[in-house]
């Protein structure tokens, strides 16, 4: 009697520890999420125009989407920046920018956007549409995204905007290079597709494992209290 009991007891404790370690992987598996994050960050611009220099301060959005094997890259203007001491007429303004790459990679993406659909009326701060562009990872690690030279060409002139302030990165996303596939974005445009096929197949791996450790268990008590 004392036998049956103590191999009762191993049947108990037993399978606890691999089924335990089996439940940790698959909470793992779950609820990991890709390092990521976005922000909304005040960009000090110094312009340098036709008619000397000028300054403003306007929050700056960057935000991605999943495109091929890389990204679409939005960059938005919250507030305007510089002036024209005369009216600029519908489709007289073309602005565009760069966005400065760190962490695991360097260099700068290029966006540009759109003619101004409406007149900007003389003195008043420039509004620049949103910006896009498309950035292609070339190595893997974290890589962030900065606001950088801004520029606004309008009616055969050039003005060019600097960050005066030094930035903070707006956005940062946890990237694969070429050939690697990459990981899901963070901070990004609403979408659905491949992240939503990754955490199903994920919820279908943790399944499968729970069902083996649960045979597994069942199995290994049968053997036990036959013998």
């Amino acid at each position: 009697m004392a036998r049956f009991n103590a191999q009762r007891s191993r049947c108990r404790t037993g399978p606890a520890g691999p089924a335990a370690v089996l439940l940790t992987a698959v909470a793992s598996v779950l609820f990991a999420a890709p390092a990521a994050h976005a922000e909304v960050v005040d960009v000090d611009y110094r312009c340098k125009t036709p008619i000397g220099n000028k300054g403003a301060v306007s929050p700056i959005d960057i935000k991605s989407t999943k495109a091929g094997d890389g990204y679409k890259l939005l960059m938005s203007f919250q507030k305007g920046v510089s002036s024209s001491p005369v009216e600029l007429g519908k489709g007289a303004m073309k602005p565009s920018a760069l966005i400065k790459l760190g962490g695991a990679e360097s260099g700068d993406v290029p966006v540009s956007g759109p003619l101004n659909d409406k007149a900007i009326p003389a003195n008043t701060p420039i509004k620049i549409s949103d910006l896009s562009g498309t950035y292609t990872p070339k190595k893997s690690g974290k890589v962030t995204f900065t606001a950088s030279t801004l520029t606004i060409k309008a009616l055969g002139t050039t003005t060019t905007c600097t960050p005066s302030n030094d930035p903070k990165p707006s956005l940062s996303l946890d990237v694969k290079g070429a050939g690697g596939g990459s990981a899901a974005p963070g901070g990004e445009l609403p979408q659905t597709g491949p992240a939503d096929d990754a955490i199903a197949l994920g919820t279908l791996g943790g399944t499968v494992l729970l069902a083996g450790a649960a045979g597994t268990l069942w199995l290994t008590r049968r053997r036990q209290q036959r013998t």
